[in-house]
């Protein structure tokens, strides 16, 4: 099964609430590598301005999973999961996530196409505050192997 084309530019629903944890932030940057103390640090943090301790730039990719489950799983959209290599991730910033933020994903789907029998699938996940506030959008790319 294809990529249906016809979904460019649908939306999905907002996801529940996530609440930015320090320990997950401390936890996600010890995995990454991520040894600036604003990471790890609240008074570092506070140093630099912000409320409590930030979260490094790639860690909207938690916060989103539950976003990028609505779209893979929609059976009418047509993609095969077992059949899915991550292909582009970008973020573009209106500040920083930080410890206690309580963070809610828009998805909408960009673009859909097939090159060489592969499906590219680009989404956009609006990420903001529950009081409306944007934090952060984030571009993924996967792409659906086609069959051999």
């Amino acid at each position: 099964m294809s990529l249906d084309p016809s979904f460019v530019g649908r939306t999905y629903p907002p996801t529940a609430p996530y609440q930015v944890g320090r320990e997950k932030i401390r936890e996600f940057a010890t995995a990454i590598g991520a040894t600036d103390p604003a990471h790890h640090d609240p008074e570092a943090a506070r140093a630099l301005g912000h409320p409590d301790v930030v979260a490094p730039p790639t860690f909207p990719v938690v916060v989103t999973m539950a976003a990028s489950r609505q779209i893979v799983e929609d059976p009418a959209l047509g993609v095969d999961y077992s059949r899915v290599v991550h292909g582009d991730q970008r973020f573009a910033y209106t500040r920083p996530v930080v410890a206690g933020d309580e963070l809610v994903c828009a998805s909408t789907i960009e673009d859909v196409t097939t090159r060489g029998g592969h499906g590219f699938l680009t989404t956009r996940t609006d990420v903001s505050t529950v009081a409306g506030e944007p934090v952060v959008a984030v571009w993924s790319k996967i792409v659906v192997r086609g069959e051999a």
